[in-house]
């Protein structure tokens, strides 16, 4: 069959033939659907983040997927099912606890393996099989939105745990920002629909699809070049909730400045080690007495999966029309991995069928 890989010393991806998994006692075949691209992908393509599996000379990447059951192998699933692959598994005995609780998510990274990112496989090919506790069902008529389960399930744990790190008190957020206009945060966004004001951050000149998005949605547009993260309450008002996307790392120290008293802010972003100046005792005199919270997240798990389903089949559908910006054939997916200011959301199409 064929699959995406990047092999080690390459700087870019390439088609590979590769043999047709067969699945394990406990594992299903999937005959994949679509597959998206997101920035964790060119990351990994640079050598700046994840690691090639031990003894292989490539990696085959794709970590958001669709696919449709090809050979349930005796599980509880149905020939036809429409399923969304999780990222994580256990490579040793280390994170076993992590997984029997249902929280792979919570496992420090070195202890679990990440499909398509680091020291597993992929699904950017034709075919995975994957244990069957590792697979979401989700509706038919999603099955071409599939690969956005993934990334959404991303906000879904980000939002839990940074409401839940203000279910000590009476907290009725009304403010929210995204730093971050790319595609999770865009999804983000939409998924901040409660708010009775919302704000997104990003550095684009206009006219540029992803203001358009923004600005549909109802947001305000904040240009960080004009108003940097800890600038914006004098500009705009404190925030009650800060979502993070940018990986730039003076955001999550700028995001405490950006709280209103009370408030919280998510972290998601992976940045690059940084050494920089900041006021440290400032920043925590702010964070003690306004009673503010810097939470990091990473991952989801299957209850989040299983969330992002009933988010994406709430999610208004001319976002997906203006958010998703290009399906290529396997044939054609080097656009797929094109970065440019026009490009939003691409993904893979393996299967027509």
């Amino acid at each position: 069959m064929q699959a995406v890989a990047i092999r080690r010393g390459s700087s870019s991806p390439a088609v590979i033939e590769t043999p047709r998994p067969e699945p394990d006692a406990g594992e299903v075949l999937v005959r994949t659907l679509r597959v998206g691209v997101d920035g964790t992908d060119h990351e990994v393509i640079a050598g700046g983040h994840g690691g090639f599996p031990e003894d292989d000379d490539h990696l085959v990447l794709g970590h958001e997927a669709v696919g449709v059951v090809e050979d349930p192998n005796g599980t509880s699933f149905s020939e036809g099912d429409v399923v969304v692959p999780t990222v994580r598994r256990p490579p040793n005995g280390d994170a076993k606890g992590y997984f029997e609780r249902g929280e792979p998510d919570m496992a420090p990274p070195n202890l679990v393996h990440e499909r398509g990112i680091t020291g597993a496989h992929g699904f950017m090919a034709e075919y995975f099989t994957s244990p069957a506790e590792f697979l979401v069902k989700i509706p038919p008529e999603l099955a071409d939105l599939g690969f956005l389960v993934e990334p959404i399930s991303i906000s879904e744990k980000a939002f839990e745990h940074a409401f839940a790190a203000r279910s000590a008190f009476d907290w009725d957020p009304e403010t929210a920002l995204v730093l971050g206009n790319g595609s999770l945060g865009l999804l983000t966004l939409a998924m901040c629909a409660n708010f009775e004001r919302t704000f997104c951050l990003g550095r684009r000149d206009r006219p540029d699809p992803t203001i358009d998005v923004i600005e549909e949605l109802g947001a305000t547009y904040v240009d960080s070049r004009e108003t940097p993260v800890d600038e914006i309450p004098d500009v705009h008002e404190p925030m009650d909730f800060v979502y993070e996307a940018t990986g730039y790392a003076r955001h999550a120290c700028q995001a405490i400045e950006a709280l209103a008293p009370n408030g919280v802010a998510a972290l998601l972003g992976v940045p690059e080690p940084w050494e920089f100046e900041i006021d440290g005792g400032t920043l925590h005199k702010d964070l003690v007495m306004n009673n503010k919270a810097l939470v990091g997240s990473v991952n989801s798990n299957r209850r989040h999966f299983e969330a992002a389903v009933d988010t994406l089949s709430s999610l208004p559908e001319w976002l997906f029309d203006d958010l998703v910006t290009g399906i290529y054939s396997l044939s054609e997916f080097e656009r797929a991995f094109q970065d440019d200011e026009t490009t939003i959301k691409t993904a893979i199409q393996f299967d027509n069928r």
